[in-house]
């Protein structure tokens, strides 16, 4: 009686915090309604925004005070439930908005949803005919989810609970010693991402509210355009680089970003993921420039500047383009396909198996070989820059790096897999579910409202998966299972 009464008590602060997630969700329903100032035309919209938002804190309230415990603290295992359960959550309130503005079916409608709060951008709303509200609202969810904000926000207001819930979605490493604090400068460090953005654009040519939606899903590293041709339609280099400037910011933990800030440059190029950066990039540009754009464009300056965006935007995992992918060689789809799987940074907005990771594969493989040719008793110290200090590399974390990788690709080769089933081909299932795995948001011209039921939630799923950490997804619904067993004494 004592264990059921106990998980009862766990479970009832993990729905307090959900209901926190829901209410702060809910509220954010209600942003897109301040365009109706600029398009009045749109009102009849509003319900689609105020039913959801309604709904959400009136079930987050309810929730709240339902298991509300000033006195409990969440692990990470239980921050884990938390995260996927509000994220499964908030993604089916959001989708409302798109069933009644676009007469998106609900499928559909949950796949619109889910790319946007994952920062993914892939689409099936038709840009060139979709209401204003529609589109910011898309941009907006990129914006929200693309650095977690839900979860950061919860951190924020309800103090030690977001330490296992922080850590659960993969952002444990904190600016400032307290959990709240870092939330907040947080939000501080994303809402200027934001705002210089757009003035930026705006400043370059760009119309206000394209200006807007641009710096949200660049930021985000999201993808999402408010226009039909993505980038190609503006023909600016300004527009790119700005573009390529946000999408390098989005790319950067916020710790990372913080140092940068504070002109600690030690600090910053002592990080493994940006020396990685400084050295990978120039190294793709020059490929692809060379190997794929230069037989398309001709013009080396006009191949390199195509390469240098294209590079960005893929190995951020932002998924905004100045060209049509239907020209790429396979040089450069293989290409594409590498760098969306190595992916961001840790704790940014970026997707993939995140550059740290890949960085520690490539010296666990430099220090492999270096021990084989050294005496065999002789002792190396493994280790990478962490936040302000040396990592060492142990077996527990070497094994915790190489099996997380192992799990990716083998939950991409599944994707795949159902694809394929679903009758379409290898080559471009293998694209699509890896674009929605890494939240890149390319699309090899397959993913559509018209795609096959299994097709489309086998995305979705991707998507979920990608972006948050796939070993806290399942051991959240292995715990969960067995909690439900303990507490009604369930088989197995």
């Amino acid at each position: 009686m004592r264990e059921r009464e106990f998980l009862q008590q766990r479970y009832q602060a993990i729905l307090a915090s959900l209901g926190v997630i829901l209410i702060f969700a809910g509220t954010l329903a209600l942003v897109p309604l301040v365009l109706l100032l600029a398009y009045p035309q749109e009102l009849r919209l509003a319900t689609g925004f105020l039913i959801p938002a309604t709904a959400q804190c009136g079930i987050g309230v309810a929730l709240w005070k339902y298991g509300y415990r000033r006195e409990i603290s969440l692990s990470l295992q239980e921050g884990g439930i938390v995260v996927t359960l509000s994220w499964f959550t908030v993604v089916l309130f959001s989708a409302y908005p798109f069933m009644q503005a676009e007469g998106l079916n609900f499928s559909a409608a949950m796949f619109e949803s889910a790319s946007g709060w994952t920062s993914t951008g892939m689409t099936v709303v038709d840009v060139g005919t979709a209401y204003r509200l529609t589109l910011f609202w898309r941009s907006f969810l990129q914006y929200v989810g693309g650095a977690g904000l839900a979860i950061i926000m919860l951190s924020a207001l309800v103090g030690v609970t977001g330490v296992g819930i922080s850590s659960a979605e993969g952002r444990s490493d904190q600016l400032l010693p307290q959990v709240h604090q870092s939330a907040r400068l947080v939000l501080v460090i994303y809402l200027v991402y934001a705002i210089c953005g757009t003035l930026a654009y705006i400043l370059a040519g760009m119309p206000w509210f394209d200006a807007i939606n641009h710096s949200l899903t660049a930021v985000a590293t999201g993808g999402f355009s408010s226009i039909t041709n993505n980038f190609s339609a503006w023909h600016s280099l300004t527009i790119e680089w700005i573009t390529i400037a946000l999408m390098l910011l989005g790319n950067l933990s916020f710790v990372t970003a913080w140092f940068l800030f504070r002109g600690q440059f030690r600090q910053v190029f002592r990080n493994p993921e940006v020396r990685l950066l400084l050295v990978m990039l120039p190294l793709v540009i020059a490929l692809l420039t060379i190997f794929t754009f230069r037989p398309v464009y001709g013009s080396i300056g006009s191949a390199l500047r195509h390469a240098c965006f294209e590079s960005v935007a893929v190995l951020t995992t932002t998924g905004l383009s100045t060209v049509s992918f239907d020209s790429w060689n396979s040089f450069g789809f293989v290409t594409m396909l590498l760098l969306m799987i190595i992916g961001g940074g840790t704790c940014s907005t970026a997707g993939g198996i995140k550059q740290v990771r890949f960085y520690m594969i490539l010296k666990l493989i430099v220090w492999e070989i270096r021990r084989m040719c050294l005496p065999q008793k002789t002792v190396l110290e493994c280790s990478i820059w962490g936040t302000n200090r040396p990592v060492y590399i142990d077996d527990a974390m070497a094994k915790h790096c190489l099996l997380f990788v192992f799990l990716y690709l083998l939950t991409i080769l599944i994707g795949t897999f159902i694809l394929c089933a679903c009758g379409l081909p290898f080559d471009r299932s293998l694209f699509e579910v890896t674009s929605s795995i890494t939240s890149m948001g390319f699309t090899s011209g397959i993913t559509s409202a018209q795609m096959p039921l299994a097709a489309i939630w086998t995305e979705i799923i991707a998507m979920i998966l990608g972006r948050l950490e796939l070993f806290v997804i399942f051991a959240t619904f292995i715990k969960i299972w067995h909690d439900l067993g303990r507490m009604f004494r369930l088989p197995g």
